[in-house]
């Protein structure tokens, strides 16, 4: 016979899954959602499908896609209970991929998901989504909350980012124009961003283990210079675009100097940068001191430093330098492109 407990009513609550608390978070999300609005949106949160129409300024529009997370940042946003600031993170993530071909960011989708739904803390990471898209002029509009019950812990969740843009087919930026000669810019990052971080940990284990963590980094308190949200890149390099002779830019991400940059050069083609022509804070110098790694190693993990790289003619690199300066980007002149290394297609000498 079937016990009494086995003919109990089980709700979808019952479950795990708290469909009021969805609700809850969804009118939270609403108010910030609508400041990213700007011209295409016709369909916004709540429907089924997120409508948008490019805008009509574009002769031949090719839209551009990204698609991202935070990665193992994460586990600090846990550990430390510091939640506002990886939604930045995720957009930054994608809309700075996206610009680097030259598009302007359309439209953001996020996916948040967890294994119980806490809304204080899902609508302090969408609040960072939606302050990224506002700074990046890039409209939330749509997204996913999942309640999952057994497949997360309390108190975490995981992320990921989807970007539209577009650029008009003329103006895709494609680096094959790249050549010898050209000089290589680089502007200021905010901090480790968004790769790294599984090494960062690493990093503030041991120091805790050898007689503790500094206090501040940079003048901020260690854990926020650690947690500082990526640049957003996308206005800044957008205006300087639209007057500068600007042929490719890379996002340093994960793979660092190293790896990103020979990403938008022609065959054959490898930068050269100099060592010492950027600083490097002491959130770097930290990282590099306790991890005990070579220039090599921190270069091709982090972005040390260098967040956005700009290639631009050599005639054409204090004009550039100027604009971003003159829009509040610190820049420096970092080296140059000349014939790739046999070992290297991007040498730190």
């Amino acid at each position: 016979m079937s016990s009494s407990n086995s003919s109990t009513p089980l709700s979808y609550k019952d479950a795990g899954v708290d469909i009021d608390a969805g609700d809850a978070l969804v009118e939270r999300i609403k108010p910030l959602a609508k400041k990213t609005m700007r011209e295409g949106v016709m369909a916004g949160i709540g429907g089924f499908g997120a409508l948008f129409e490019v805008p009509k300024r574009y002769k031949e529009p090719v839209l551009v896609s990204g698609t991202d997370g935070v990665g193992t940042k994460l586990r600090l946003a846990f550990e430390w209970n510091m939640h506002d600031t990886v939604g930045i993170d995720l957009v930054a993530m994608s809309v700075n991929d996206v610009l680097v071909q030259g598009a302007e960011p359309l439209f953001f989708l996020d996916y948040f998901a967890c294994g119980k739904l806490d809304v204080d803390t899902a609508a302090a990471v969408v609040g960072g989504i939606a302050k990224g898209c506002e700074l990046s002029g890039c409209a939330l509009i749509g997204g996913e909350t999942a309640e999952m019950p057994g497949m997360y812990p309390d108190g975490e969740y995981d992320l990921a980012g989807f970007a539209v843009g577009a650029v008009e087919k003329s103006k895709i930026l494609t680096g094959q124009n790249v050549q010898a000669g050209d000089v290589v810019l680089g502007l200021a990052s905010h901090g480790v961003h968004s790769n790294g971080f599984s090494l960062v940990r690493k990093c503030i284990e041991r120091a805790e283990s050898q007689g503790g963590l500094p206090e501040t980094l940079d003048g901020k308190p260690f854990k926020n210079a650690i947690m500082e949200p990526t640049r957003l890149y996308v206005l800044n390099v957008l205006k300087v675009l639209a007057s500068q002779p600007i042929k490719a830019l890379a996002h340093i991400t994960g793979g660092g100097l190293l790896e990103n940059i020979p990403r938008v050069l022609p065959d054959g083609l490898g930068a050269h940068l100099v060592k010492g022509s950027w600083p490097q804070t002491e959130l770097f110098a930290w990282l590099q001191k306790t991890a005990g790694i070579d220039d090599i190693e921190m270069n091709r993990t982090f972005n040390n430093g260098i967040g956005m790289v700009v290639v631009v003619p050599a005639e054409s690199a204090q004009a550039v330098q100027d604009a971003f300066a003159a829009l509040g980007e610190q820049v420096w002149s970092i080296g140059s492109i000349g014939a790739r290394g046999a070992d290297a297609a991007v040498t730190v000498r």
